[in-house]
């Protein structure tokens, strides 16, 4: 079988496409290296201040670990929610389909200001009859991320679940298989992917959430964003930019790794 390589010219003009795409990020490198207390791109001089910044002072790693907690949360229950309401459209397929179908989806149309003024009402409510899931708690941004990116997820498994033979079901409901049957060992099987595809994005759209955040938070949830967001607002910390270097290597190593199986994988 003859394989199809794209040229010169088209890898060139990807190659400049890319760049130009990652400018903004290689633009941070420099800055974060600075030796001064402001941003601005060494002359010189390169320092590891503000990396040392990162390691002493306590609250980055608290926003870090804080804002993977919320993630992991928030991803969880959003795409058993998704999963869950993907399943019964996909399985009785009702007669307002569509319409319900619509009211999933308003999180992700709905303007971000208005999405965060009704979270920041409900949640201050609840704060009225406890005090864990409330406003300025952990599991209360939880609640307010999972809302926002369930819509994400619901797009997700809807699609894989469109491209899953409705036979197999009606084959399996046929010899006897239970509902809980079906599902675990019938229909999840052929949709994982667009389940841990859900799980990924959703676990990424509540690290980097900040418009609903700013709203349902004030002193004692404060995650990464937030705080990043904090330290532009007051003084533009140069250690903004230092983190947001350790995040790009991060993603980089991670997209890296991934590439390195799926070519194992392809190998074998």
């Amino acid at each position: 079988m003859t394989l199809l390589r794209p040229g010169p010219l088209a890898v060139t003009l990807a190659a400049l496409v890319a760049v130009f795409l990652m400018m903004p990020l290689i633009a941070v490198i420099p800055v974060s290296f600075t030796p001064t207390r402001y941003l601005s791109v060494p002359s010189g001089e390169w320092s590891l201040r503000h990396y040392e910044a990162l390691i002493e002072n306590p609250a980055w790693a608290q926003g870090a670990w804080l804002s993977i907690r919320i993630g992991v949360v928030a991803s969880v229950v959003a795409t058993t929610l998704a999963l869950l309401f993907s399943l019964g459209m996909w399985m009785l397929q009702p007669r307002f389909a569509g319409l319900l179908m619509g009211l999933a989806l308003l999180p992700m149309v709905a303007p971000p200001v208005v999405s965060a003024l009704t979270l920041y009402f409900f949640l201050t409510t609840l704060s009225k009859v406890n005090g864990f899931v409330a406003y300025d708690t952990w599991a209360g941004v939880a609640l307010a991320h999972a809302v926002m990116i369930a819509p994400f997820a619901v797009v997700l498994i809807s699609v894989a679940l469109a491209q899953v033979d409705r036979r197999i079901d009606l084959a399996a409901r046929s010899m006897g298989a239970v509902l809980a049957t079906r599902i675990l060992r019938v229909i999840l099987p052929n949709i994982r992917f667009g389940v841990l595809t859900a799980l990924f994005l959703t676990f990424v759209l509540s690290w980097e959430e900040i418009g609903v955040t700013l709203f349902i938070t004030s002193v004692n949830a404060v995650t990464l964003p937030r705080l990043m967001w904090m330290g532009l607002r007051d003084n533009i910390d140069p250690a903004i930019a230092a983190i947001s270097v350790v995040l790009i290597v991060i993603v980089v190593a991670v997209i890296l790794a991934k590439t390195v199986i799926q070519r194992r994988q392809t190998r074998m």
